[in-house]
């Protein structure tokens, strides 16, 4: 399956897309949409969904995983991710695209082992579990998640599979 994983930010957006059979993951294409935090707030938004819309069609993923926003002390902070996350949410449902939700800890969890992870161990890991080196944390956190997505969804198919094979 060919997956997108996106990690919002409000300054820079990672972006990672992988093939996966869900224990095998070969990294496709991965990046960062930079965004000027000189720019009002609106003009960043345009800017996400302009070059998430042109991913999705250049890329045409058959599944995409977004991280949710994650608790912070910045109430400010933590709404304009969520203005992000919105722009982002929306360019995959526009493009008809399948979504995952996952939190930042299942993340980590899913690709470290361990929930709280530092950025450089998530690294690590996709590094480990791709070949491939990922200098930007961005791009990196969102390989992360699309690496988690086509782990669950390849775990939840298999409970499937074995509950209609038990019943």
């Amino acid at each position: 399956m060919r997956v997108l994983g996106v990690d919002c930010g409000t300054e820079r957006t990672g972006w990672g897309l992988i093939e996966s059979d869900g224990r095998r993951h070969r990294v496709v294409a991965h990046g960062v949409i930079q965004l000027s935090p000189r720019n009002t707030l609106e003009r960043r938004l345009a800017a996400v969904g302009s070059a998430m819309r042109a991913l999705l069609a250049e890329h045409l993923p058959e599944c995409a995983a977004v991280e949710e926003v994650f608790f912070s002390q910045n109430v400010k902070t933590a709404l304009k991710l969520a203005h992000v996350r919105g722009v982002v949410l929306a360019s995959i449902a526009e493009a008809g695209v399948e979504l995952g939700e996952y939190s930042p800890l299942s993340v980590k969890a899913s690709v470290v082992g361990y929930g709280r992870a530092e950025k450089s161990q998530i690294q690590l890991m996709v590094r480990t579990l791709t070949g491939v080196t990922v200098e930007s944390e961005d791009a990196a956190d969102a390989l992360a998640v699309a690496i988690c997505h086509a782990t669950t969804t390849r775990n939840s198919a298999a409970l499937r599979v074995r509950a209609g094979v038990l019943a």
